[in-house]
């Protein structure tokens, strides 16, 4: 009969490269997971945007190519400032002044 004769160090070579593998992938997984939206009205928070109308509460501001009817948080707003989203609600987003360098 033909026998096989596997050295000790090659199984545990091998079944550290393959426990190595999963464990990246599950990380990997895991990560896009907890990831934020990057797409979609979702992913509009965080996001610069520029005031298109006075916002004095509401106005219209441009963010990622779009005009989106939008609330201001922080008092009236000027054409041309640049703002934060903060928040969606259905389609209006609330905004708030970009803090400048300097402004804390």
């Amino acid at each position: 009969m033909f026998q096989l004769h596997i050295d000790w160090w090659v199984i545990v070579l091998i079944v550290i490269v393959v426990v190595a593998v999963f464990i990246f992938f599950i990380g990997a997984i895991v990560r896009s997971q907890r990831r934020r939206p990057a797409t979609g009205k979702e992913g509009l928070v965080g996001k610069v945007a520029l005031a298109h109308t006075v916002l004095d509460p509401t106005g219209m501001v441009y963010v990622e190519g779009e005009l989106w009817t939008a609330i201001s948080e922080a008092g009236k707003i000027e054409v041309g400032e640049e703002v934060i989203v903060t928040k969606i609600e259905g389609l209006k987003l609330r905004v708030t002044r970009k803090k400048q360098g300097g402004e804390k």
